[in-house]
Protein backbone atom coordinates (compact mmCIF):
# COMPACT_ATOMS: atom_id res chain seq x y z
CA UNK A 1 0.00 0.00 0.00
CA UNK A 2 1.26 3.56 -1.23
CA UNK A 3 1.78 6.24 1.48
CA UNK A 4 0.88 9.59 0.24
CA UNK A 5 2.64 12.31 1.57
CA UNK A 6 -0.57 13.74 3.52
CA UNK A 7 -0.16 11.19 6.11
CA UNK A 8 1.43 11.94 9.61
CA UNK A 9 4.69 10.86 10.40
CA UNK A 10 5.83 8.84 12.85
CA UNK A 11 6.32 11.13 15.55
CA UNK A 12 2.48 12.38 14.72
CA UNK A 13 1.62 8.95 14.64
CA UNK A 14 2.60 8.40 18.29
CA UNK A 15 1.13 11.42 19.53
CA UNK A 16 -2.41 10.28 18.11
CA UNK A 17 -1.83 6.58 19.96
CA UNK A 18 -0.67 8.04 23.29
CA UNK A 19 -3.48 11.10 23.26
CA UNK A 20 -3.34 14.03 25.00
CA UNK A 21 -1.93 14.51 28.74
CA UNK A 22 -4.73 16.49 29.94
CA UNK A 23 -6.76 13.38 28.74
CA UNK A 24 -8.30 13.02 32.20
CA UNK A 25 -9.29 16.24 33.07
CA UNK A 26 -10.77 16.85 30.21
CA UNK A 27 -12.82 13.69 30.41
CA UNK A 28 -13.79 15.15 34.05
CA UNK A 29 -15.04 18.48 32.52
CA UNK A 30 -16.75 16.54 29.08
CA UNK A 31 -18.53 14.03 31.63
CA UNK A 32 -20.14 17.38 33.99
CA UNK A 33 -20.81 19.40 30.75
CA UNK A 34 -22.77 16.52 29.09
CA UNK A 35 -24.64 15.16 32.27
CA UNK A 36 -25.67 18.95 32.72
CA UNK A 37 -26.69 19.49 29.22
CA UNK A 38 -28.21 16.16 28.77
CA UNK A 39 -30.49 17.32 32.39
CA UNK A 40 -31.33 20.59 30.17
CA UNK A 41 -32.85 18.58 27.37
CA UNK A 42 -35.22 16.42 29.30
CA UNK A 43 -35.90 18.25 33.05
CA UNK A 44 -38.90 19.46 31.29
CA UNK A 45 -40.45 15.94 30.80
CA UNK A 46 -42.94 15.69 34.00
CA UNK A 47 -43.65 18.99 33.58
CA UNK A 48 -44.00 19.88 29.61
CA UNK A 49 -47.99 19.60 29.37
CA UNK A 50 -48.52 21.94 32.18
CA UNK A 51 -45.97 24.48 30.78
CA UNK A 52 -48.47 24.09 27.04
CA UNK A 53 -51.42 24.82 29.08
CA UNK A 54 -49.83 27.25 30.77
CA UNK A 55 -49.05 28.79 27.26
CA UNK A 56 -52.49 29.53 26.48
CA UNK A 57 -53.08 25.72 25.11
CA UNK A 58 -56.20 24.82 26.36
CA UNK A 59 -57.25 21.69 24.61
CA UNK A 60 -56.66 18.45 26.30
CA UNK A 61 -55.71 16.99 22.65
CA UNK A 62 -53.90 20.03 21.50
CA UNK A 63 -51.75 19.93 24.41
CA UNK A 64 -50.66 16.22 24.35
CA UNK A 65 -49.86 16.85 20.17
CA UNK A 66 -47.80 20.21 21.43
CA UNK A 67 -46.02 18.82 24.08
CA UNK A 68 -45.13 16.09 21.82
CA UNK A 69 -43.50 18.21 19.10
CA UNK A 70 -42.28 20.74 21.75
CA UNK A 71 -40.45 17.91 23.01
CA UNK A 72 -39.55 16.18 19.79
CA UNK A 73 -37.91 19.27 18.23
CA UNK A 74 -34.73 19.32 19.44
CA UNK A 75 -33.96 16.12 19.29
CA UNK A 76 -34.97 16.72 15.39
CA UNK A 77 -32.64 19.63 14.70
CA UNK A 78 -29.48 17.81 17.07
CA UNK A 79 -30.19 14.91 14.48
CA UNK A 80 -29.64 16.98 11.23
CA UNK A 81 -26.70 19.06 12.69
CA UNK A 82 -24.61 16.75 14.28
CA UNK A 83 -22.62 15.77 11.12
CA UNK A 84 -21.88 19.28 10.62
CA UNK A 85 -20.44 20.08 14.00
CA UNK A 86 -18.81 17.15 13.89
CA UNK A 87 -16.65 18.64 10.54
CA UNK A 88 -16.52 22.18 11.96
CA UNK A 89 -14.93 20.52 15.00
CA UNK A 90 -12.42 18.50 12.26
CA UNK A 91 -11.77 21.90 11.06
CA UNK A 92 -11.42 24.44 13.63
CA UNK A 93 -10.79 22.50 17.02
CA UNK A 94 -13.08 20.05 19.18
CA UNK A 95 -12.80 22.34 22.25
CA UNK A 96 -14.18 25.18 20.39
CA UNK A 97 -17.33 23.12 19.40
CA UNK A 98 -17.78 22.03 22.82
CA UNK A 99 -17.69 26.26 24.01
CA UNK A 100 -20.08 27.06 21.47
CA UNK A 101 -22.74 24.24 22.20
CA UNK A 102 -22.65 24.99 26.28
CA UNK A 103 -23.17 28.48 25.83
CA UNK A 104 -25.65 27.67 23.16
CA UNK A 105 -27.39 25.80 25.00
CA UNK A 106 -27.27 27.98 28.49
CA UNK A 107 -28.85 31.02 26.28
CA UNK A 108 -31.74 28.37 24.62
CA UNK A 109 -33.02 26.95 28.01
CA UNK A 110 -32.92 30.75 29.80
CA UNK A 111 -35.09 31.81 26.85
CA UNK A 112 -37.19 28.69 26.88
CA UNK A 113 -38.35 29.93 30.34
CA UNK A 114 -39.31 33.26 28.98
CA UNK A 115 -41.18 31.98 26.19
CA UNK A 116 -44.92 33.50 25.28
CA UNK A 117 -46.65 30.84 23.44
CA UNK A 118 -46.40 28.26 22.57
CA UNK A 119 -44.95 28.58 19.39
CA UNK A 120 -41.69 30.30 20.98
CA UNK A 121 -41.38 27.04 22.92
CA UNK A 122 -41.37 24.78 19.87
CA UNK A 123 -39.19 27.55 18.08
CA UNK A 124 -36.96 27.71 21.20
CA UNK A 125 -36.77 23.57 21.32
CA UNK A 126 -35.61 23.84 17.87
CA UNK A 127 -33.17 26.70 18.99
CA UNK A 128 -31.68 24.31 21.79
CA UNK A 129 -30.90 21.28 19.29
CA UNK A 130 -29.76 23.22 16.56
CA UNK A 131 -27.11 25.22 19.08
CA UNK A 132 -26.18 22.15 21.03
CA UNK A 133 -24.67 19.01 20.67
CA UNK A 134 -22.14 19.13 23.66
CA UNK A 135 -22.40 15.38 24.25
CA UNK A 136 -22.10 14.18 21.05
CA UNK A 137 -19.11 17.22 20.38
CA UNK A 138 -17.68 15.18 24.03
CA UNK A 139 -17.42 11.98 22.98
CA UNK A 140 -15.58 13.36 19.62
CA UNK A 141 -12.85 15.17 21.56
CA UNK A 142 -12.54 12.32 24.16
CA UNK A 143 -12.23 9.94 21.41
CA UNK A 144 -9.48 11.68 19.47
CA UNK A 145 -7.71 13.10 22.64
CA UNK A 146 -7.72 9.76 25.05
CA UNK A 147 -4.68 7.51 24.41
CA UNK A 148 -6.06 4.49 22.17
CA UNK A 149 -5.66 1.55 24.63
CA UNK A 150 -7.93 3.72 27.29
CA UNK A 151 -10.65 4.71 24.75
CA UNK A 152 -12.90 2.14 25.55
CA UNK A 153 -13.36 2.85 29.21
CA UNK A 154 -13.14 6.45 29.03
CA UNK A 155 -15.79 6.70 26.32
CA UNK A 156 -17.93 4.02 28.80
CA UNK A 157 -17.34 7.06 31.67
CA UNK A 158 -18.48 9.40 29.41
CA UNK A 159 -21.69 7.28 28.07
CA UNK A 160 -22.29 6.83 32.09
CA UNK A 161 -22.37 10.38 32.43
CA UNK A 162 -24.73 11.07 28.93
CA UNK A 163 -27.41 8.32 30.63
CA UNK A 164 -27.10 9.94 34.14
CA UNK A 165 -28.12 12.96 32.83
CA UNK A 166 -30.72 10.98 31.09
CA UNK A 167 -32.15 9.25 34.20
CA UNK A 168 -31.45 12.63 36.65
CA UNK A 169 -33.28 15.15 34.08
CA UNK A 170 -36.88 13.79 34.60
CA UNK A 171 -36.39 13.63 37.87
CA UNK A 172 -34.81 16.90 38.86
CA UNK A 173 -38.00 18.79 36.64
CA UNK A 174 -40.65 16.88 38.63
CA UNK A 175 -38.65 18.11 41.91
CA UNK A 176 -38.19 21.77 41.12
CA UNK A 177 -41.24 23.28 39.69
CA UNK A 178 -43.18 22.45 42.54
CA UNK A 179 -40.58 24.38 44.51
CA UNK A 180 -39.42 27.38 42.50
CA UNK A 181 -41.89 27.34 39.46
CA UNK A 182 -41.64 26.13 35.72
CA UNK A 183 -40.00 29.18 34.40
CA UNK A 184 -37.33 29.55 37.56
CA UNK A 185 -36.61 25.21 36.17
CA UNK A 186 -35.64 26.52 33.07
CA UNK A 187 -33.70 29.41 34.03
CA UNK A 188 -31.25 27.41 36.59
CA UNK A 189 -30.92 24.70 34.11
CA UNK A 190 -29.60 28.04 32.15
CA UNK A 191 -27.01 28.87 35.02
CA UNK A 192 -26.17 25.15 35.50
CA UNK A 193 -25.03 25.25 31.62
CA UNK A 194 -23.66 28.10 31.86
CA UNK A 195 -21.12 26.95 34.90
CA UNK A 196 -20.56 24.40 32.34
CA UNK A 197 -19.66 26.49 29.26
CA UNK A 198 -17.08 28.71 31.74
CA UNK A 199 -15.37 24.96 32.98
CA UNK A 200 -15.46 23.80 29.64
CA UNK A 201 -13.51 26.95 28.40
CA UNK A 202 -11.12 27.26 31.27
CA UNK A 203 -10.49 24.04 31.86
CA UNK A 204 -9.83 21.54 28.79
CA UNK A 205 -6.85 21.42 27.17
CA UNK A 206 -7.11 20.33 23.68
CA UNK A 207 -4.27 18.70 22.17
CA UNK A 208 -3.05 19.76 18.81
CA UNK A 209 -3.56 18.33 15.74
CA UNK A 210 -0.48 16.89 13.82
CA UNK A 211 -0.44 19.26 10.95
CA UNK A 212 -1.69 17.68 7.42
CA UNK A 213 1.79 17.79 4.64
CA UNK A 214 0.75 20.21 1.35
CA UNK A 215 0.52 18.10 -1.30
CA UNK A 216 -0.65 18.60 -5.43
CA UNK A 217 -3.57 16.93 -4.24
CA UNK A 218 -6.42 18.14 -1.81
CA UNK A 219 -7.07 15.58 0.69
CA UNK A 220 -10.59 14.18 0.28
CA UNK A 221 -12.59 15.03 3.03
CA UNK A 222 -16.28 13.35 4.64
CA UNK A 223 -17.08 9.66 3.83
CA UNK A 224 -14.88 9.44 0.18
CA UNK A 225 -11.73 9.84 3.54
CA UNK A 226 -12.65 6.81 4.73
CA UNK A 227 -11.05 4.18 2.75
CA UNK A 228 -13.28 1.19 4.36
CA UNK A 229 -16.76 1.90 5.07
CA UNK A 230 -17.57 -1.00 6.32
CA UNK A 231 -16.95 -0.79 9.63
CA UNK A 232 -18.60 2.52 9.96
CA UNK A 233 -21.44 1.58 8.59
CA UNK A 234 -21.93 -1.39 10.70
CA UNK A 235 -21.42 1.43 13.51
CA UNK A 236 -24.13 3.78 12.19
CA UNK A 237 -26.19 0.46 11.93
CA UNK A 238 -26.05 -0.66 15.54
CA UNK A 239 -26.02 2.76 17.02
CA UNK A 240 -29.52 3.10 15.25
CA UNK A 241 -30.37 -0.45 16.44
CA UNK A 242 -29.30 0.26 20.08
CA UNK A 243 -31.88 3.63 20.57
CA UNK A 244 -34.43 1.31 18.55
CA UNK A 245 -34.38 -1.27 21.16
CA UNK A 246 -34.12 1.19 24.39
CA UNK A 247 -37.11 3.61 22.42
CA UNK A 248 -39.49 0.74 21.00
CA UNK A 249 -41.09 -0.22 24.29
CA UNK A 250 -41.75 3.84 25.25
CA UNK A 251 -45.65 3.58 23.72
CA UNK A 252 -46.70 0.51 25.50
CA UNK A 253 -45.00 0.47 28.68
CA UNK A 254 -47.60 1.86 30.59
CA UNK A 255 -50.60 -0.29 29.13
CA UNK A 256 -47.90 -3.64 29.58
CA UNK A 257 -47.41 -2.94 33.16
CA UNK A 258 -51.39 -2.40 33.76
CA UNK A 259 -51.83 -5.63 32.98
CA UNK A 260 -49.70 -7.19 35.51
CA UNK A 261 -49.55 -3.99 38.34
CA UNK A 262 -52.13 -3.19 41.04
CA UNK A 263 -54.14 -0.02 39.26
CA UNK A 264 -52.37 2.53 41.46
CA UNK A 265 -48.89 1.05 41.15
CA UNK A 266 -48.67 1.36 37.47
CA UNK A 267 -47.44 4.76 36.66
CA UNK A 268 -44.76 3.75 39.31
CA UNK A 269 -43.53 0.73 37.59
CA UNK A 270 -43.36 2.06 34.65
CA UNK A 271 -41.08 4.51 36.18
CA UNK A 272 -39.03 1.84 37.10
CA UNK A 273 -39.18 0.30 33.96
CA UNK A 274 -38.33 2.73 32.07
CA UNK A 275 -35.46 3.84 35.00
CA UNK A 276 -34.12 0.72 34.79
CA UNK A 277 -32.22 0.39 31.58
CA UNK A 278 -30.59 3.67 32.22
CA UNK A 279 -29.60 2.66 35.55
CA UNK A 280 -27.95 -0.67 34.21
CA UNK A 281 -26.72 1.36 31.55
CA UNK A 282 -24.64 3.33 33.75
CA UNK A 283 -23.42 1.08 36.00
CA UNK A 284 -21.57 -1.16 33.45
CA UNK A 285 -20.99 1.33 30.74
CA UNK A 286 -17.31 2.16 31.71
CA UNK A 287 -16.45 -1.48 33.00
CA UNK A 288 -17.29 -3.11 29.78
CA UNK A 289 -15.48 -0.51 27.89
CA UNK A 290 -12.62 -1.32 29.69
CA UNK A 291 -13.11 -5.09 29.07
CA UNK A 292 -13.06 -4.06 25.29
CA UNK A 293 -9.94 -2.41 25.54
CA UNK A 294 -8.27 -5.78 26.47
CA UNK A 295 -10.58 -8.11 24.14
CA UNK A 296 -11.65 -6.11 21.17
CA UNK A 297 -14.07 -3.58 21.01
CA UNK A 298 -16.02 -5.57 18.43
CA UNK A 299 -16.31 -8.61 20.18
CA UNK A 300 -17.96 -6.90 23.02
CA UNK A 301 -20.33 -5.16 20.55
CA UNK A 302 -21.38 -8.81 19.06
CA UNK A 303 -21.46 -9.96 22.71
CA UNK A 304 -24.01 -7.29 24.12
CA UNK A 305 -26.23 -7.50 20.79
CA UNK A 306 -26.54 -11.04 21.28
CA UNK A 307 -27.11 -10.85 25.45
CA UNK A 308 -29.70 -8.23 25.02
CA UNK A 309 -31.59 -10.05 22.25
CA UNK A 310 -31.88 -12.92 24.46
CA UNK A 311 -33.05 -10.78 27.66
CA UNK A 312 -35.48 -9.27 25.37
CA UNK A 313 -37.32 -12.56 24.40
CA UNK A 314 -39.04 -13.59 28.30
CA UNK A 315 -39.62 -9.66 28.87
CA UNK A 316 -42.37 -10.95 26.04
CA UNK A 317 -43.89 -13.58 29.10
CA UNK A 318 -43.51 -12.38 32.08
CA UNK A 319 -46.30 -12.76 34.61
CA UNK A 320 -45.21 -10.24 37.06
CA UNK A 321 -44.39 -6.51 36.61
CA UNK A 322 -41.54 -6.76 38.85
CA UNK A 323 -39.80 -9.10 36.13
CA UNK A 324 -39.82 -6.55 33.71
CA UNK A 325 -37.93 -4.44 36.31
CA UNK A 326 -34.98 -7.00 36.57
CA UNK A 327 -34.93 -7.88 32.96
CA UNK A 328 -34.90 -4.52 31.49
CA UNK A 329 -32.12 -3.69 34.30
CA UNK A 330 -30.13 -6.93 33.00
CA UNK A 331 -30.85 -5.66 29.52
CA UNK A 332 -29.12 -2.04 30.58
CA UNK A 333 -26.06 -3.55 31.94
CA UNK A 334 -25.40 -5.35 28.48
CA UNK A 335 -26.29 -2.23 26.54
CA UNK A 336 -24.51 -0.38 28.33
CA UNK A 337 -21.18 -1.52 26.56
CA UNK A 338 -22.02 -0.83 22.96
CA UNK A 339 -21.86 3.35 23.17
CA UNK A 340 -18.58 3.64 24.14
CA UNK A 341 -17.29 0.21 21.76
CA UNK A 342 -18.91 2.21 19.01
CA UNK A 343 -17.13 5.36 19.18
CA UNK A 344 -14.26 3.42 19.78
CA UNK A 345 -14.58 1.23 16.70
CA UNK A 346 -15.44 4.49 14.26
CA UNK A 347 -12.06 6.45 16.12
CA UNK A 348 -9.81 3.20 14.93
CA UNK A 349 -11.27 3.03 11.60
CA UNK A 350 -11.40 6.09 9.75
CA UNK A 351 -8.50 8.53 9.62
CA UNK A 352 -8.07 11.39 12.29
CA UNK A 353 -8.91 14.40 10.37
CA UNK A 354 -12.75 13.16 9.87
CA UNK A 355 -13.15 11.35 13.05
CA UNK A 356 -15.47 14.25 14.57
CA UNK A 357 -17.77 14.32 11.25
CA UNK A 358 -18.10 10.55 10.90
CA UNK A 359 -18.59 10.67 14.75
CA UNK A 360 -21.51 13.14 13.99
CA UNK A 361 -22.99 10.67 11.59
CA UNK A 362 -23.09 8.04 14.25
CA UNK A 363 -25.15 10.58 16.93
CA UNK A 364 -27.58 10.93 13.63
CA UNK A 365 -27.62 7.21 13.20
CA UNK A 366 -28.57 7.02 16.97
CA UNK A 367 -31.19 9.81 17.09
CA UNK A 368 -33.13 8.40 14.43
CA UNK A 369 -33.31 4.98 16.31
CA UNK A 370 -34.53 7.24 19.43
CA UNK A 371 -37.56 8.66 16.79
CA UNK A 372 -37.98 5.42 14.67
CA UNK A 373 -38.54 3.69 18.02
CA UNK A 374 -41.47 4.45 19.56
CA UNK A 375 -43.20 4.72 16.38
CA UNK A 376 -42.24 1.33 15.30
CA UNK A 377 -43.04 -0.18 18.83
CA UNK A 378 -46.21 1.52 18.77
CA UNK A 379 -47.40 0.56 15.25
CA UNK A 380 -46.03 -3.19 15.93
CA UNK A 381 -47.87 -4.05 19.86
CA UNK A 382 -51.25 -1.38 18.14
CA UNK A 383 -51.63 -4.03 15.15
CA UNK A 384 -49.69 -7.12 16.24
CA UNK A 385 -49.78 -7.39 19.97
CA UNK A 386 -47.16 -5.91 22.75
CA UNK A 387 -45.55 -8.93 22.91
CA UNK A 388 -44.43 -8.82 19.54
CA UNK A 389 -42.52 -5.93 20.11
CA UNK A 390 -40.15 -7.78 22.57
CA UNK A 391 -40.35 -10.86 19.70
CA UNK A 392 -39.43 -8.76 16.62
CA UNK A 393 -36.77 -6.17 18.90
CA UNK A 394 -35.02 -9.61 19.97
CA UNK A 395 -34.81 -10.75 16.07
CA UNK A 396 -33.57 -7.35 15.09
CA UNK A 397 -30.68 -7.38 17.78
CA UNK A 398 -29.50 -11.13 16.63
CA UNK A 399 -29.54 -9.88 12.96
CA UNK A 400 -27.16 -6.78 14.38
CA UNK A 401 -24.86 -8.83 15.86
CA UNK A 402 -25.14 -11.52 12.92
CA UNK A 403 -24.02 -8.20 10.58
CA UNK A 404 -21.86 -6.84 13.09
CA UNK A 405 -19.65 -10.14 12.79
CA UNK A 406 -19.81 -10.89 8.83
CA UNK A 407 -17.85 -7.05 8.60
CA UNK A 408 -15.45 -7.87 11.15
CA UNK A 409 -14.90 -11.26 9.43
CA UNK A 410 -15.31 -9.90 6.34
CA UNK A 411 -12.56 -7.10 7.37
CA UNK A 412 -10.35 -9.24 8.81
CA UNK A 413 -9.85 -11.68 5.42
CA UNK A 414 -8.80 -8.45 3.72
CA UNK A 415 -6.21 -7.49 5.93
CA UNK A 416 -4.42 -10.82 5.34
Amino acid sequence: MTISSATPSHADTATLEQGSVHWMRNLAVCVFGSFTTIVGMTLLLPFLPLYVEQLGVKDHAAIVQWSGVAFGATFFTAALTAPLWGRLADRYGRKLMLIRASLGMSIAMSLIGMAGNVYQLVGLRLLAGLLGGYASGSMVLVATQTPKQRTGWALGVLSSGIMAGNLAGPLIGGALPPLIGIRATFLASGALIFVAFLVTTFLIKEERRPKVHKTADKPRGGLAAVPDKGPLMAMLFTGALLMLANMSIEPIITVYVAQFAEPHNVTMVSGLVMSATALGSILSASRLGRLADRLGHWNVIIGCLLVSALLLIPQAFITSSWQLVALRFLMGLSLGGLLPCIASVIRHNVPERVAGGMLGYSTSAQYVGQVVGPLAGGFVGGHFGMRSVFLGTSLLMALGALYNRAVRVRRARGQR
